[in-house]
């Protein structure tokens, strides 16, 4: 039996580095390596097949070499050398642990490196992305609906690029969530670098960093729209949360509806630049998202069944991401509150402006100082102060 299961997992090892052998090849790509597997009834009769019969298939020249050569594999044994020291898994497209989701997409990628749990990318999840410049609510928005979505158990996915990407990680951590951040890099080079801890967090929290991009990939600007495929390939559906007109967002959110998957978002304030993506995707017929419940009704019946709600770190009863409570705060809370807004940062000076003579500069500090410990405002660089949700 132990000779049978290590004969098995050699036969895995040599399937795995055939896969990733044709990710490597010069001038094939996804889409022609694929063609290439259904056209020889196999990736390894490809392998055993000759220059003349790969040059027959109407590959381009330097990719036909590289294959008849043997090039192309002694690449991809050395890219496993690599990976296997980072402690990074490499998955294909025939192996057990490749996501169901992302197989039904045209252009699936051949491989895909996994750092921390690969299981966890094929559980049902949402992709939440948005502008890498968010206002305030963008912000919250991003952030609550993340941490209430992962505190029931979806998976959330997203690009981990600043902004909104990194608000809907983090609010995935905070409800005690999985999330798995879709590099446009090699999984070993951390994009942007602040976002560092970040990925240490999503790691040891149970989830993962995924990329089809080899070992040592660095930030080049064409990659993050090839990425964006996987992003929304990997979801049950795609949640937006501001976006400009001309945007990677927009990208994801075309891929997502030319894969079939469920596109929301998030209605923004139609004077800001970034309301422009998700509004005009709800004319379009996008989901209109205002809290979690929003997103959960569209899920298929057999999703919500078998996920299981934990609910201890979602929005407080009777809140929801949009909703802010005003009762029970003391009366200067309460005006400076009032005169705060969600969206739009109002400065120091204006609140103090706009409340004097009724209260002294330090009667509004004072209060302030309290609703920020409370959770209620959020104090931004420069004296300017937002609500929080």
């Amino acid at each position: 039996m132990s000779a049978t299961l290590a004969a098995s997992d050699r036969t895995v090892e040599t399937a795995t580095r055939q896969w990733l052998a044709l990710a490597l090849t010069p001038g094939l790509g996804p889409t022609r390596g694929r063609r290439l597997v259904e056209f020889f009834g196999s990736v390894n009769a490809v392998f055993q097949a000759s220059l003349t019969e790969l040059e027959a298939t109407g590959v381009r020249a330097v990719s036909a070499q590289s294959l008849g050569t043997g090039r192309s594999l002694e690449l991809a044994q050395d890219e496993i050398a690599r990976a296997a020291a980072a402690n990074v898994r490499v998955i294909s497209l025939d192996d057990s642990a490749y996501p169901s989701q992302l197989k039904q997409i045209y252009d699936p990628p051949l491989i895909l490196y996994v750092r921390g749990d690969d299981a966890v990318i094929s559980q049902p999840g949402v992709a939440l992305v948005g502008t890498r410049h968010p206002t305030p609510y963008g912000l919250g928005m991003a952030e609550r609906l993340s941490c209430d979505l992962g505190a029931r158990g979806l998976v959330i996915f997203s690009g981990m690029a600043r902004g909104v990407d990194t608000a809907g990680h983090r609010g995935a951590l905070a409800g005690k969530g999985k999330t798995v951040a879709v590099f446009g890099t090699g999984v070993d080079v951390t994009y942007p670098k602040e976002n560092t801890r970040l990925m240490d967090q999503i790691l040891a929290s149970g989830g993962a960093v995924i990329s089809e991009f080899s070992m040592g990939t660095f930030a080049a600007p064409q990659n993050f729209p090839i990425r964006n495929r996987i992003i929304s390939g990997i979801s049950l559906g795609v949640l937006v949360v501001e976006a400009a007109e001309y945007s990677g967002t927009r990208i994801t959110a075309r891929c997502a509806l030319e894969q079939s998957r469920d596109v929301y978002a998030v209605p923004g304030n139609v004077t800001n630049k970034n309301s422009w993506g998700p509004n005009t995707l709800i004319k379009q017929g996008a989901k209109l998202v205002a809290t979690w419940e929003d997103v959960w009704e569209e899920l298929p019946t057999d999703v919500r069944l078998r996920l299981q709600p934990q609910g201890a770190d979602e929005s407080p009863a009777g809140q929801t991401a949009s909703l802010f409570q005003e009762n029970e705060l003391p009366p200067h809370e309460k005006k400076i509150f009032a005169l705060l807004k969600a969206d739009e940062a109002t400065h120091i000076d204006e609140i103090v402006e706009r409340l004097e003579p009724g209260l002294s500069s330090s009667e509004i500090f004072a209060a302030l100082f309290e609703l920020e410990l409370a959770g209620k405002v959020k104090q931004l660089p420069g004296k300017n102060f937002v609500k929080s949700f």
